[in-house]
């Protein structure tokens, strides 16, 4: 009996002019696999929940389009958040290695960090825990002593820049440092303060000389000197 009745249906649903004239969403129902169990869909039903149509060529063309763009935007905002590591591309960028500032100095800088747009490691010493080499074409090659387990060892370094906050001339034994100052000029190293004026102030009577000529240019009134007298040497001021 099922089976005959499958062939009538058969024969009725290759008519066109009959499935034509079915009530909307019959068709649905006849493709269930339990029609005893399924609810029929009512029209107004059916109009709220059409069949999506098969995807044509262009239809796939846009949702490839649309997927790009959204792709890129995704990047973009991953970007922006800071989410991609662009070091993982073919060319990442070189490390800049960290600038190297030369404190010279009583240890007021020791245990300080200087932050900004480098990386900047501090080397802090005296002139007396310090030697150099320095080269036309080689920069400064600077020898520091530092202590190592209660040993001192020597450790080398090309400072970027120099800070130099200690006299580099004393009348005292061993206290003169005037040819580290030339030879950090000699390397080209660049100083927060002036070599020239570093090596200048190492005597006193070449920096009173220049305070002449500011005294000599202002007058008494707005540049006042305590007067003084110079001799080239102890026998002179003798005589």
């Amino acid at each position: 009996h099922n089976t005959a009745t499958m062939n009538f249906l058969r024969r009725r649903l290759s008519d066109s002019s009959f499935v034509a004239n079915l009530p909307n969403g019959y068709m649905m129902d006849l493709q269930r696999p339990d029609n005893s169990t399924s609810s029929p869909v009512s029209p107004a039903t059916e109009r709220k929940h059409p069949q999506p149509p098969q995807p044509s060529h262009s239809s796939s063309t846009g949702t490839s389009i649309f997927s790009s763009i959204s792709s890129a935007m995704k990047q973009t905002t991953q970007a922006a958040a800071g989410l991609i590591d662009h070091s993982a591309s073919p060319t990442p960028p070189v490390a800049q290695k960290p600038k190297i500032l030369l404190v010279i100095e009583a240890k007021y800088f020791q245990g300080k960090k200087v932050n900004g747009e480098f990386d900047i490691r501090v080397e802090q010493a005296e002139f007396s825990e310090l030697n150099l080499a320095a080269y036309v074409t080689g920069g400064c090659m600077v020898d520091m002593q530092v202590m190592r387990n209660g040993t001192k060892v020597v450790r080398s370094f090309k400072p970027d820049f120099v800070l130099i906050r200690q006299h580099a001339y004393s009348m005292a034994l061993g206290e003169d440092f005037r040819s580290l100052v030339i030879g950090l000029q000699y390397g080209g190293i660049h100083t927060v303060n002036s070599l020239y004026s570093i090596y200048n102030f190492c005597s006193k009577p070449w920096v009173f000389s220049q305070l002449i000529k500011i005294f000599n240019s202002l007058g008494p009134e707005k540049f006042p000197l305590v007067e003084q007298t110079f001799f080239p040497g102890h026998k002179q001021m003798v005589s």
